[in-house]
């Protein structure tokens, strides 16, 4: 493609990289990304994957700005208070980066719209905050074949890791079979959360997805990254293919959607 002189001078400084070059970042002008979540870890994620120029950006989240998630959820503002994240999303992408297209989608991911919207998407980021969103985004990317990066924050502790298609590749379900029980776990409104942890795992979020769209480096695959800020220490732990997930392990063999069009539960830890 053409590149105007505003975009070779907007982009410089990636066209540059060896590994990105002018096909690169043609390639990354034509990507579409879904961030599902405009919180914490979709904000950085979204504002570094749109810089970086992102063609189509899609966001998923049905909530509204609160004052209380001002102290991490970076893109919205204190004007931006009630109204629609996606919203508050869409207007902060826009004033950094006119070349991309923002698509909201102001509505809670739910079985029966998952498919629909994650389909028309190259690269799947979770930045949500509850298990059972998790688990659904994982299971709709298993079957629909898309890379997911996913990460985690809790208080200072953060995680990411990548997961993509591929028959020998570990899924979701690989790492963490079924989600813990309801209440075990506390949520950030009730266990707390430093800012900037949500903003050092959410820019990786949006590095992985990046080398993924480029294929260059080495993404996550089979690594869980993790992150205590308080040491100051990042610590990666390898994981695999588990032989009794109830996910990849069905008869039905990768990427065929069982009858019921759910994945079962079960598997060990």
């Amino acid at each position: 493609m053409q590149f105007t002189d505003d975009q070779v001078h907007r982009y410089a400084r990636q066209i540059v990289l060896r590994e990105i070059g002018g096909k690169g970042q043609a390639r990354l002008l034509g990507a579409r990304v879904l961030c599902v979540g405009a919180g914490g870890l979709g904000c950085p994620a979204a504002i570094y994957l749109a810089a970086a120029g992102v063609g189509t950006l899609g966001v998923v989240d049905d909530d509204r700005v609160d004052l209380s998630n001002l102290q991490r959820q970076i893109l919205h503002r204190t004007q931006d208070v009630n109204q629609l994240k996606v919203d508050s999303v869409r207007n902060a992408v826009e004033a950094i980066n006119p070349d991309v297209t923002v698509v909201p989608h102001a509505e809670r991911l739910a079985s029966e719209n998952v498919e629909r919207i994650l389909r028309d998407y190259d690269v799947i980021l979770d930045c949500t905050d509850n298990f059972a969103t998790r688990y659904q985004i994982a299971d709709a990317c298993y079957y629909l074949k898309k890379p997911l990066v996913t990460g985690a924050v809790f208080q200072f502790e953060g995680q990411v890791t990548t997961i993509l298609p591929g028959a020998e590749n570990p899924c979701y379900r690989c790492l963490y079979p079924e989600p813990p029980p309801a209440g075990s776990v506390p949520s950030c409104a009730e266990g707390g959360v430093l800012g900037a942890v949500v903003g050092a795992v959410g820019s990786l979020q949006a590095t992985e997805a990046l080398k993924i769209l480029l294929g260059i480096g080495t993404v996550g695959v089979g690594v869980l990254l993790l992150l205590n800020a308080l040491t100051g220490e990042w610590q990666s732990v390898s994981y695999r293919q588990s032989t009794t997930c109830a996910l990849c392990r069905l008869p039905t063999g990768y990427g065929v959607k069982p009858k019921d069009g759910r994945a079962k539960e079960g598997g060990s830890k």
